[in-house]
Order: C-alpha cells, then sequence, then structure tokens
C-alpha cells in the first residue's frame, strides 16, 4: 500500500512539475484553448463576415465587398491569435519564456495586420487605376509593386524590432554592402533605371505593338523591373532587357494614326492616255467616295503616273485607310485590289509583266552546217 501512495505522489509531482516548470495540465488546458479556437474559425468568419457583408450590401461601392472578400482569410486567422494569447495567460509563465510568448503573440498580431493591409491592395488598386489619366497604366503598376514591397518591408522590420533586432543597423549595413554590389551589377541598376525611363516617356505600355531592329517584334505583355516581357506574332516570350529598349531606335505601331497602302501598278505601254487618265480617275474616286479610307487634308492621297520603266507604266498609289487594326486593314487592301483589277480591264487595258525585247540589225551570212565539229573530228 505504501508502494503505491509513493507512486502516486511521484504521478502528481511529474504533473505539477510538468514541462519547464508548468504543470502539465496546465499545459493540456491551453492545447485545449488554442484547438477551440481553431475549431471556433469558421464560426467566427462566418458571424463576423455576414455581418459585414450585410453592411456592404447597403452601399453601390465595389471596393467594400471586394474588400471583405481578400480579407476573409485574415479574419479567420484573429480566433488563432487570440486563442494563444488567452492560453499563454492561463500558462501564466515567468521570466525568459514569458518573454518568449508575449514576443511570439505580438509578432502573430503584426503578421495579421500586415497580411489584411497586404491583401487590401488589390481592391485599392481598382481606386488606383484611376491615376492612369494622369500616369500611364505602367506606371500604376509599378506603384502598386512598390505599396507591397513596402509593406512586407515595414512588415518584416516591425517582427525583428519585437524580436530585439535592431532594423537600423542592418539598414546601414546594406548599405555599405550595396556599394559593393552595385559596382558588380551594374546592368542591373540600368535596365532599372532604363524601365522607368520608358515608363516615364510612354515609350509603349502593355498591348502595344513595337519593333525593335535586330532585336525583336512583336505585343508588350509586362514591363518588369529588369526586362520587357514581348510575345512575338509566333507566340514565343522574348525577354529583352530595358536597355535594348530604351537606348535603341523603337517602332511603336499601336500609336499610328492611320495605315498607309503604297502601291505601284504597271500597266502595259500598249495602254493609251485615255486609258491611263480612266485608271487614275476610277482608282482616285473609289478610295475617295469609300468610307475606309481618310481622304482629309491631315493626311496624302495620290493616284498618279509616276514613271515609266522598264517594261511598264507605273501607276503610283498613295493613300491612308482609317483604321490601324492589321485584319481590317488588309480586307480593305483585298478589296481595293479587287477594285484596281476591274477599272484596269473597264478600261481595255492590261498588267504589265516582266519582259525584255531583243533587237537584232544584222543576221550573220548563211553557212552551211557541218556534220562534224573540229573535237568530233580529231577524236575520230
Amino acid at each position: 500500500m505504501e508502494t503505491l501512495k509513493q507512486f502516486w505522489l511521484l504521478v502528481v509531482d511529474v504533473w505539477d512539475k510538468g514541462l519547464l516548470e508548468t504543470s502539465l495540465g496546465r499545459i493540456f488546458v491551453a492545447l485545449a484553448i488554442v484547438l477551440a479556437a481553431l475549431l471556433v474559425r469558421s464560426l467566427f468568419v462566418k458571424i463576423v463576415l455576414g455581418q459585414l457583408k450585410r453592411l456592404a450590401g447597403k452601399t453601390k461601392m465595389r471596393f467594400d465587398d471586394e474588400a471583405l472578400t481578400v480579407l476573409e482569410r485574415p479574419i479567420a486567422f484573429i480566433p488563432v491569435v487570440l486563442g494563444v494569447y488567452l492560453a499563454v495567460d492561463y500558462l501564466a509563465l515567468s521570466g525568459s519564456l514569458e518573454l518568449f510568448a508575449d514576443r511570439i503573440v505580438r509578432s502573430m498580431i503584426v503578421f495579421v495586420i500586415f497580411w489584411a493591409f497586404r491583401n487590401l491592395v488589390s481592391p485599392l488598386s481598382g481606386i488606383l487605376r484611376q491615376l492612369e489619366k494622369y500616369f500611364t497604366a505602367s506606371m500604376v503598376a509599378w506603384l502598386i509593386k512598390a505599396i507591397n514591397v513596402a509593406l512586407i518591408f515595414i512588415g518584416t522590420a516591425t517582427i525583428l524590432e519585437i524580436w530585439g533586432i535592431r532594423i537600423g543597423p542592418i539598414i546601414a549595413g546594406l548599405g555599405l554592402f550595396g556599394v559593393a554590389v552595385a559596382l558588380g551589377a551594374q546592368d542591373l541598376f540600368k535596365n532599372l533605371i532604363a524601365g522607368i525611363l520608358i515608363i516615364a516617356e510612354k515609350r509603349f505600355n502593355p498591348g502595344d505593338w513595337i519593333k525593335v531592329d535586330g532585336e525583336v517584334e512583336g505585343t508588350v505583355e509586362n514591363i518588369g523591373f529588369r526586362s520587357t516581357l514581348i510575345r512575338q506574332f509566333d507566340k514565343a516570350p522574348v525577354y529583352v532587357p530595358n536597355a535594348r529598349l530604351s537606348d535603341n531606335s523603337l517602332v511603336n505601331y499601336s500609336l499610328m494614326t492611320h495605315r498607309r497602302i503604297y502601291w505601284a501598278i504597271g500597266v502595259a505601254y500598249h495602254t493609251t492616255v485615255d486609258q491611263l487618265r480612266a485608271i487614275c480617275d476610277g482608282i482616285d474616286a473609289y478610295i475617295r467616295e469609300s468610307d475606309a479610307f481618310d481622304t482629309t487634308p491631315a493626311v496624302s492621297t495620290f493616284v498618279r503616273i509616276d514613271r515609266f520603266s522598264d517594261s511598264s507604266i507605273d501607276i503610283l498609289i498613295y493613300c491612308f485607310t482609317k483604321t490601324t487594326v492589321w485584319g481590317e486593314w488588309l480586307a480593305i487592301k483585298e478589296n481595293l485590289a479587287c477594285e484596281i483589277k476591274r477599272i484596269v480591264e473597264t478600261a481595255g487595258a492590261s498588267f504589265a509583266f516582266p519582259s525584255q525585247s531583243v533587237y537584232i540589225e544584222t543576221l550573220p551570212p548563211e553557212i552551211p552546217e557541218t556534220v562534224f565539229s573540229g573535237a568530233e573530228k580529231k577524236t575520230a
């Protein structure tokens, strides 16, 4: 009996001392508090978000609806933080353990706060998009990225400060380190500055069709800090360093106000003057009467006899379409080509093709044909 009593006292002693001088009972209760917080998390989110969504439904703004959607996960983490705080408080820790637990709770609170702010950047970007009337879309996109980076940096610095790590000396050290890195990363900073200049100069924006001789031609998809993603017309992605796009001459076809048609139509030399006039007048009338072409003084429109080529009389056709869309422009060109063929055939003329005439002034005297050549006679 005495042995059982000693064993029971041993069990009670182990239970009371537990882990790190903390009773096992308190530890189990603390774990139960955290587990209960995890279990009621979904219920908490349903109640809180349900009430907030009812309030947001009474407004006409889209921002509050989008904000509640992105805040759902940070809000769901609040019961967990509360559960950890109650568990730590119930454990009644002391000394270094109390300090450690306090820092964990503070770090979790900071994490939830900056997590929520970080998620709010997405719905806030809709408001920032209104700045596009003053800035380019790329500049606004960079501003949103900068806000995200700043929130992450500030949140990380705050947590480091909680754990006693001073951020000031780290920044000073990074400054000295940055000087050393800059010497070996000149191309990186050059491309970064070039990207800023591209956006500031509004050279191009995502979605624009650009061409850089010797580099690439395609559609801009994204302007990054170091390089720009351009999708070629064969759908292959090309990452071009910003410095090459900033230093080289660049054609932005998306900024065209019109698209040009510049043709030389060759008709045969036996075409009469009246036929040439009828062809020119007919083509000119078609262009000026069609709604697809811009014939205002803002652009030039010419249908003129241009020159006498080697095998044709060339008629210059120089005009501009109102549309800049490639597919629509091709359709207009096709209709113009068909109309030109009809006008030429109606005038009784024909198109010229490359030819060469040989004039022989004298013919060699008639010589009898030899049966064998000299080489054949020697062989025989």
